[in-house]
């Protein structure tokens, strides 16, 4: 479901006072990393995260994280990214 322009003005706005929760580091986006984002937006929905790497990388290493979280991307500034991913609702 995509987000509308409010709710993405809203969503960075709440980013702007997060700390990243997860770093992805040299080794890349291993398992251990795509769990803990996972993890990350289970708990959180709305979650920071530093890539260290060049602009390239960060750019593609974003796409992936959204990829395989099915989270969507809400901002990228420079090595840090905004993932937005809602709760599931309990049925």
């Amino acid at each position: 479901m995509p987000l509308t322009n409010p709710e993405i003005r809203q969503l960075k706005a709440k980013a702007q006072h997060l700390e990243p929760v997860v770093r992805v580091g040299k080794g890349g986006l291993t398992a251990a990393v795509l769990q803990s984002i996972e993890q990350a937006l289970t708990a959180r929905e709305l979650i920071k995260i530093r890539l260290d790497h060049d602009r390239e990388e960060r750019d593609a290493l974003a796409g992936q994280v959204a990829e395989a979280t099915g989270a969507t991307l809400i901002m990228q500034v420079g090595k840090v990214a905004v993932f937005y991913r809602p709760a599931p609702n309990p049925e």
